[in-house]
């Protein structure tokens, strides 16, 4: 394969990947009854720290603050998610995770760990990391293009 269709392939080749490793844990994940939207916003919740705002937590998603807020909602309904005021600012409000939303991600980090290792069989550690070097070095490039 030549240079340029390699370039070509390639952000269609990573997308088709995205894609399928969202599908695959979308399934693994339907018997909790949580859509995609809302396990991925349960996913930078966690890694990005508890008590995030709500302002926080949508920049670290890259999402608008009124999709945020409908999928929290649907999240404090389910009991994973709770809301609590801000000690330095009363009109803020802190994202805190429930004993049922503790519950969830570890159930959530245990799949997903799982489908990590069976999608990245025979896949070597010397090229998970070149393949996160491009990816940062794309990542890069992007910001600076903003």
């Amino acid at each position: 394969m030549d240079d340029d269709t390699m370039r070509d392939q390639f952000p269609f080749a990573v997308a088709r990947v995205t894609r399928r490793w969202r599908k695959l844990l979308d399934e693994r994940l339907r018997d909790l009854g949580v859509t995609q939207a809302r396990w991925t916003t349960m996913v930078y919740l966690q890694r990005g720290g508890e008590g995030l705002t709500q302002r926080e937590l949508a920049g670290l998603m890259a999402i608008e603050n009124p999709t945020l807020v409908r999928l929290l909602d649907s999240l404090e309904g389910q009991d994973l998610i709770e809301r609590r005021p801000c000690e330095h600012d009363r009109r803020a409000r802190r994202l805190h995770l429930t004993a049922q939303g503790e519950a969830f991600m570890h159930d959530l980090n245990a799949r997903a760990a799982k489908l990590r290792e069976e999608m990245l069989e025979g896949v070597d550690n010397d090229d998970i990391g070149v393949a996160l070097n491009v990816f940062n070095r794309i990542m890069v490039n992007g910001d600076r293009l903003k």
